[in-house]
């Protein structure tokens, strides 16, 4: 068997290895572009088509509180998906998530507009919204454990990675598929069937459900976890979100303060700035969509850098380098944007998607090093949802609130400001974690903190 011993005196199967990371990366990308194509299509169409009674801004509005769903619905998926799989298993309750949000995605692809089925179009657009959001709330703690519980304790920092570059990875297949459509069908055609293409191709999933479950190893520290349960003729922990959310309730509020300023800028780039760009600057759609995928692509490099060097340096200092940068660039940020210079406009967000992605790419590790193994799932998935619900999908809505009422940018520039000093805080706050730098490699994966 191809082996080999890590700095650590770790075995790893490098096979084994090669296949997680690389069906990691691949499941979060296409976990990712099937919820993030959802806001491309609620800035762009999802208002007229179902909601074509109301004035623009009315309808963006709306759009944009059915993509609101789905974060609502995220901690629902983290707490159902936590509470398995701590007890039964990362790998099952991953794949649950994975083929119920390629369902969701593909029937958004099959659902008739308001004009043929009235107001039960809208109505069930966010049913199947809910069900995404379940999905995705779910399925980042699976694939995060799976990788970082599987790699050497000195590699978890650039293991988690390949769950968080799933994440611009989906913008970049989600805006390249809207991009490619857009330029074969024209204005009225992609209004009227072009925008369900990409929600058509999240069929493309399943195949990759079914390569977790049948070449995807359980977790090292899950099946650890089975084992000594068993010599204590005990079952694995029977209710872990009660003794996560008992044990460790602070550390999983400053664990979701971790994600506010990056999920804030991420969502406005993505989502608020589509409709921002269109309506209020006039630029064209494809204009933006081919700017963010391109920043999309530094974030992926910039992920992938600050998860490694979190390995050498700790987990804490990209994310407050990162929090800081993004709070010094908030301004700047829409002084820029508001030229309605594309290029500028990508100054502006590739700037901030390099700060956003340094406190992003080593979460995945720092979150998990963090809780025992008996409540990891539960806990992780618990504090990612938590900010995904108070920042993540209300950031579009919340963005064309504040335009609307203040009549200038300045004010998401404070909004961006604030998420980063909160991060910040909660960054400084935790404890170090990374072998490198606390002074342990630890030994069974062991609690690092509790409250």
């Amino acid at each position: 068997m191809d082996r080999a011993t890590d700095r650590d005196g770790a075995g790893i199967d490098r096979a084994g290895q090669r296949r997680l990371l690389t069906a990691g990366v691949v499941g979060s990308s296409l976990e990712w572009y099937d919820f993030f194509i959802y806001a491309t299509a609620a800035a762009l169409v999802f208002g007229d088509v179902f909601f074509p009674e109301s004035s623009a801004v009315t309808g963006t509005l709306l759009s944009f509180s059915t993509f609101w769903a789905g974060f609502v619905a995220r901690p629902i998926g983290g707490i159902v998906a936590g509470h398995l799989g701590d007890r039964f298993g990362r790998k099952p309750a991953l794949v649950s998530c994975l083929l119920l949000m390629g369902v969701a995605t593909f029937a958004i692809g099959l659902l008739p507009g308001a004009a043929t089925i009235g107001v039960a179009a809208p109505i069930l657009l966010v049913v199947l919204r809910f069900l995404q959001g379940i999905a995705v709330g779910g399925q980042w703690g699976g694939i995060a454990l799976l990788l970082t519980e599987s790699a050497a304790p000195r590699r978890r920092g650039f293991a988690g990675t390949f769950a968080q570059m799933g994440v611009p990875a989906g913008v970049i297949l989600g805006n390249g598929t809207f991009l490619l459509i857009g330029a074969l069908v024209d204005d009225a055609a992609f209004a009227a069937w072009g925008w369900r293409i990409p929600f058509l191709l999240s069929a493309l999933l399943f195949p990759v459900v079914l390569y977790v479950q049948t070449r995807i190893e359980e977790s090292p520290a899950f099946d650890q976890l089975r084992a000594e349960a068993a010599e204590r003729n005990q079952g694995v922990e029977r209710a872990p979100l009660s003794e996560a959310v008992r044990s460790h309730w602070r550390t999983i509020l400053l664990g979701a303060g971790l994600f506010f300023a990056t999920n804030a800028t991420f969502y406005i780039a993505i989502a608020g700035m589509l409709d921002y760009g269109t309506r209020i600057l006039g630029l064209a759609r494809t204009s933006l969509l081919g700017v963010v995928l391109l920043v999309s692509l530094v974030g992926i490099g910039v992920i992938l850098a600050s998860g490694a060097w979190s390995d050498r340096v700790g987990r804490r200092r990209p994310i407050v380098i990162g929090a800081v940068l993004l709070i010094v660039w908030a301004f700047p940020f829409f002084w820029l944007i508001d030229t309605a210079s594309l290029g500028l406009i990508f100054v502006a967000l590739a700037v901030g998607t390099v700060g956003q992605c340094l406190t992003y790419g080593p979460s995945a590790a720092f979150l998990g090093e963090l809780f025992a193994p008996r409540v990891r799932y539960s806990a992780i998935s618990l504090a990612y949802q938590l900010a995904a619900i108070l920042i993540s999908g209300g950031t579009p809505f919340l963005m064309v609130l504040l335009l609307e009422a203040t009549g200038t940018s300045a004010s998401v520039s404070g909004y961006i400001a604030i998420t980063g000093l909160l991060t910040l805080g909660a960054a400084l706050a935790l404890p170090e974690t990374a072998p490198a730098k606390a002074g342990t490699t630890p030994a069974r994966d062991t609690s690092t903190t509790s409250s």
